[in-house]
């Protein structure tokens, strides 16, 4: 099978949830079941922009490649090569993660 290019449309921005932390500060392990859904992940893809209500050009500011913290309930999860990744809109991007 061939590998899959994903280009997202609009402002939508393709995201690869990172691995939520599965020890607490305590040293505590948490199992798979009272993880939380990840909010933090890598830019895979960048759709080229959209408009807003005006009709104003909206450009997306981040980059493939950068670290987002997105709402956690935002976006469509789809698989890509077998794995979990999400589409976002870029409003529901919260913040660059350096």
């Amino acid at each position: 099978m061939a590998k899959q290019k994903i280009v997202p449309l609009f402002d939508n921005v393709l995201v690869k949830p990172l691995e939520a932390e599965t020890k607490l500060p305590s040293g505590l392990v948490l199992p798979d079941t009272a993880k939380e859904k990840p909010q933090i992940g890598e830019v895979m893809a960048v759709g080229p922009g959209g408009t807003d209500d005006k009709g104003n050009v909206v450009k997306v500011v981040v980059k493939v490649g950068q670290k987002v913290m997105y709402k956690k309930w935002g976006g469509n999860e789809v698989k890509v090569e077998g794995a979990e990744w999400t589409i976002v809109e870029q409003k529901d991007i919260l913040a660059i993660v350096e």
